[in-house]
């Protein structure tokens, strides 16, 4: 399995905000991870990509136990996030906004830098060019020279997804990607979605506006920070117990 939880655990005192979690992804998979406000839903995320350590459990990726690694670490191993609010430096563009996302790209030493060599200059084309097709594949070639304060807000969400691909991810997380956006908006980022997946890109994926669901090739439904329900959308539209935890009786259509 590419991305696994075994038993993952974590608590805040005496509270369990995930509890003994068992989940998958396969890779070239969409799956959509989802669950009532407060189900532990970012939690799970923070304990996969390092920005919290698991309580108890572990977590797995290409085979590897990733579980406490620092944030870098898996970050280099190919598992890239974004966060529900946009994380952008305001007073850079667009196209800045990017080329700054390639912190994990080996970096020049202070002489080459000071000196310019040939390293150094093949380096900063290098990554220049990454840049620009990133820019090229989300599409916002069209804003490349605006400031990131000045973006609409559905720009400025494909916008921390382009930098979230500055590390080549092999799995991406996506957290809430299409909230607060338009209609048109959220039609353009689904297809973005489907694009870098085409490029071999594996997704998972946290969202309440249900719409984006569709693109899913399974959904898995937690409560509670406890895995509920699986399977396509409709089975687990169906099941009794997401119903409950959504709607609080068994017989909510």
């Amino acid at each position: 399995m590419f991305l696994e939880t075994k038993a993952l655990t974590k608590n805040f005192g005496g509270l369990a905000a995930v509890f003994q979690l068992e989940m998958s992804v396969r890779q070239g998979e969409i799956v959509g991870l989802i669950g009532p406000n407060g189900a532990g839903k970012t939690t799970v995320f923070d304990l996969i990509t390092g920005f919290l350590r698991p309580s108890a459990g572990r977590v797995l990726f290409d085979g590897k136990d990733i579980s406490g690694k620092k944030p870098h670490l898996i970050a280099k191993m190919g598992i890239g996030r974004t966060f529900q609010l946009a994380y952008l430096f305001p007073e850079f563009t667009v196209f800045e906004n990017i080329v700054t996302s390639f912190n994990l790209y080996p970096k020049s030493s202070f002489w080459e830098a000071l000196f310019k060599t040939p390293s150094y200059r093949r380096k900063e084309l290098y990554i220049l060019e990454q840049a620009k097709e990133i820019l090229h594949l989300v599409g916002l070639e069209g804003v490349k020279d605006v400031l990131g304060r000045n973006l609409p807000h559905g720009y400025q969400k494909l916008l921390t997804m382009a930098r979230a691909l500055a590390i080549k991810p092999r799995i991406l997380l996506l957290d809430e990607p299409i909230a607060g956006m338009s209609l048109e908006e959220i039609n353009y980022t689904m297809s973005f979605i489907e694009k870098i997946r085409s490029q071999g890109v594996t997704i998972l994926l946290v969202e309440h506006n249900m719409r984006i669901m569709t693109l899913c090739d399974r959904v898995i439904v937690i409560n509670f920070g406890n895995k509920i329900a699986e399977g396509s959308m409709e089975e687990v539209r169906q099941n009794q117990e997401v119903m409950k935890a959504y709607f609080g009786r068994e017989d909510a259509a």
